[in-house]
């Protein structure tokens, strides 16, 4: 074979790691919590596969071979399938195994040691993202969705057992056959995208005591689900159903793909528009209350974003100091230069602060059966935490693929596909404006909210001066609002600053003095906020004059 070099100075494959062990801001993170021994044996065992060469190539076969939608079988019949390579399914089948699509039960109860407590799953769900995002998606919908089940005893009985199943089996039947199922999630409509009250799809009693829905959905993930929460209106307004995607005597629900969304990202998971012709579903929650009634399944979806966020950040910053170790350059290791190591150590403070936000948010699941202040705590920051993780990922991808030189922008290294997953997050369950604005609405409906956010932050007053500085003018910038439209102004900043003290009060409670320093240093104080504040779109002075500015750029 002809040669004209020996190739050298070329990082080796990272692969076949324990993505748990070697993981030191996730497995120190978890010691302050009530995490279980066989949690941490789970959390092991998932750590392995996640980090293995095997799993890793998964994650690249199924975003290669990407799925098809198949409307019509040879011989005319619809049938709408969607067609996914091996890969997929390995990925979906192992996770499900492990209880990633599993919703624990409410409260202090005995809990099966096969199923995950709230932390445990995060903590494993984080880990697979980092091997493949794109399958979160289903497992996340079906583990929110039993959230919204649950208000419908009877139905919950039914159908939570197998949704908690751990066993996948990707053929289209009925799902009472099936060892365990997925659900979906088809919510948004054209018209109206998060603006769920502008939806038409239609919903007439079916005579039996089910529901007949007729109308279309705009985006419906994962379309290959056993059954869809769905929202329909009824005479009494708004209201959430279950739909199966096929009827107890085998046939197929009038469920039909119209087809699947070409998108930036998500690649290896398949999102559709879809339509429903008087297909049968069954009401969930009080009727004329959807909105009420998803409200707790879209909470736990967002939670989900900023947990594979995080995990994406954290896989950027394995990869680019995995890189810098092994690459010499100038006389020197890439990661022993003074430049190198300032990027590196600013990426990996982004994902430790990630890892110890989505840790606490996941132990407040866990607590709010018995405790109503950890129910407030989560809503208010998960809204907060998932438009700071989800955003700030894409930069610190963006910069640990830059680590990686010209070999980073290339589709054999695993950065551009991280980079490109990282914005859906943001877009998923609310974008980064409505999730602002859900900041805005707790303030007046639920302000005893942000009391317990403060109780949480209190618990490191005094060490250390600039996060105590930004705790007062937070408290300050709160009551200072001069209306609706001010506040709605502000909404974007006031989310970054509640995120961020958060997670400088949990790494000064749960890191080395090293990480937490550095963190509040760079992050609080007027130096670190105008450093941040320009990093984040939307958090312009007051009084500019935007309109002004806006005309300047506009195509018209």
């Amino acid at each position: 074979m002809y040669t004209t070099h020996e190739v050298l100075n070329q990082s080796p494959l990272l692969a076949d790691y324990n993505a748990f062990s070697t993981d030191t801001a996730l497995a120190e993170g978890l010691r302050h919590y009530d995490i279980r021994p066989e949690g941490i044996d789970r959390l092991n065992r998932v750590g392995a596969r996640a980090g293995s060469a095997q799993v890793i190539e998964w994650g690249f076969q199924a975003n290669t071979f990407t799925p098809v939608l198949k409307t019509h079988d040879r011989f005319g019949y619809r049938i709408d399938e969607v067609e996914y390579h091996p890969a997929w399914h390995s990925l979906i089948s192992e996770a499900i195994g492990y209880g990633m699509a599993a919703q624990p039960p409410v409260g202090s109860g005995d809990l099966d040691s096969d199923l995950p407590t709230h932390l445990e799953r995060a903590a494993m769900l984080y880990m697979w993202s980092r091997a493949e995002a794109g399958v979160g998606c289903p497992i996340s919908m079906t583990y929110a969705g039993v959230r919204a089940l649950r208000l419908e005893p009877e139905l919950a009985a039914v159908w939570e057992p197998l949704l908690a199943g751990k066993s996948y089996d990707p053929e289209l039947r009925y799902a009472m056959d099936k060892p365990g199922i997925l659900s979906g999630m088809a919510l948004t409509e054209k018209q109206g995208g998060s603006d769920l009250r502008a939806n038409t799809t239609r919903a007439e009693p079916a005579g039996d005591g089910g529901w007949l829905l007729t109308g279309h959905k705009w985006f419906c993930s994962a379309p290959m689900c056993d059954v869809f929460l769905m929202l329909a209106y009824t005479e009494k307004g708004l209201t959430c159903f279950l739909l199966p995607r096929v009827l107890p005597d085998g046939s197929r629900n009038a469920f039909f793909i119209q087809r699947l969304k070409d998108k930036l990202g998500n690649k290896s998971n398949a999102s559709s528009e879809i339509e429903v012709d008087h297909a049968y579903a069954w009401m969930v929650g009080e009727e004329g209350r959807g909105v009420k009634t998803v409200v707790e399944m879209i909470a736990s979806c967002r939670m989900d974003a900023l947990i594979s966020s995080a995990g994406l950040m954290r896989e950027a910053v394995a990869q680019a100091i995995w890189h810098t170790i092994h690459r010499n350059a100038f006389g020197k290791t890439l990661i022993d230069q003074p430049l190198m190591r300032n990027v590196l150590a600013d990426i990996s403070l982004e994902a430790e602060g990630a890892t110890a936000l989505f840790l606490r948010l996941a132990h407040a699941t866990d607590k709010e059966g018995d405790d109503s202040s950890a129910g407030q705590f989560r809503r208010l920051a998960v809204a907060a935490g998932k438009f700071q993780v989800t955003k700030r990922a894409t930069y610190a991808i963006s910069e640990a693929l830059e680590c990686l030189g010209g070999n980073g922008y290339v589709e054999e290294s695993v950065m551009p596909r991280l980079y490109r997953e990282a914005p859906v997050n943001s877009v998923w369950e609310g974008s980064g404006s409505v999730n602002a604005l859900d900041i805005l609405r707790a303030m007046v409906k639920e302000p005893a909210a942000f009391d317990v956010y403060f109780d949480e932050v209190a618990q490191t007053t005094g060490a250390d001066q600039a996060l105590d500085d930004a705790v007062i003018a937070l408290k300050k910038e709160l009551v200072s609002f001069s209306g609706e439209d001010d506040a709605q102004w502000h909404a974007r900043d006031l989310a970054v600053r509640l995120a961020t003290i958060l997670e400088a009060s949990l790494l000064l409670r749960h890191a080395p003095e090293a990480v937490s320093s550095a963190f509040c240093r760079s992050r609080l104080g007027q130096e670190g906020r105008d450093l941040l504040s320009g990093q984040v779109f939307g958090t312009l002075p007051r009084d500019v004059d935007a309109m002004a500015i806006i005309e300047r750029s506009a195509p018209v």
